[in-house]
């Protein structure tokens, strides 16, 4: 399970940190391909603050779920592929049946790939509001696309993805409780390997939660 992966890899590195003190090079200077590592309440407040705008948002502008590696398999198919808990069984044109599945922002276990959406860690309609509107089509599909960095789609209960939404962690975190430090420690991450801004109700709900949570260090390499 990638986002359990994820986790235990930032438990580790915690304990190898540095003092919050000796602070990292901006993220914001990183070269696409480069990595930085740096402890994610350093790294949300090197997010720049901008006022959001969805003036011309569709998510068409988004081109997704695309086969990138040309396998047969889709987007949406490599990450309930990676995400199982239960490998499912693969058939002609990558259908994927049976297999089973950990929802973690309801904290619930799904039979088949039915009862699964894909989400966007940051939806596609904040990344647009946030930086994305000005970048090229093939960076849009890019992003729509994610499976550089395990923290960018994450399959969850269609219940918990169509209730989220496009709503960002000031009007929306994951009923589960336990989860929210993961959560909004990979919201960071993510609007850092892409360079996206957050607004200012955005800044106080991650700011609030982070506060409550441990100050782990998150490494992104840079997406563009």
């Amino acid at each position: 399970m990638r986002f359990l992966r994820t986790a235990a890899a930032a438990a580790v590195s915690a304990a190898l940190l540095v003092p919050a003190s000796a602070h990292a090079a901006p993220a914001s200077a990183a070269a696409p391909g480069d990595s930085v590592t740096l402890p994610v309440r350093e790294a949300l407040a090197q997010l720049p603050v901008r006022t959001e705008d969805r003036t011309g948002y569709e998510r068409t502008k988004f081109k997704h779920w695309v086969d990138a590696d040309r396998d047969g398999c889709n987007t949406r198919a490599e990450v309930l592929k990676a995400e199982a808990v239960v490998a499912p069984e693969q058939g002609a044109g990558c259908k994927l049946t049976g297999g089973e599945w950990y929802s973690p922002y309801d904290d619930r276990y799904i039979a088949g790939p039915s009862g699964l959406d894909i989400d966007h860690l940051v939806p596609l309609a904040e990344a647009w509001d946030s930086g994305a509107s000005a970048w090229t089509a093939k960076e849009r599909e890019a992003y729509a696309n994610d499976l550089g960095d395990d923290r960018a789609l994450i399959a969850v209960s269609a219940a918990s993805n169509r209730s989220k939404a496009d709503q960002d962690p000031s009007t929306w975190l994951p009923p589960a409780a336990g989860y929210r430090c993961q959560y909004v420690t990979d919201w960071v991450a993510d609007k850092t390997r892409w360079g996206l801004s957050i607004d200012t109700g955005e800044q106080a709900a991650l700011t609030e939660v982070l506060n409550a949570c441990p100050n782990v260090p998150v490494t992104v390499t840079a997406a563009r």
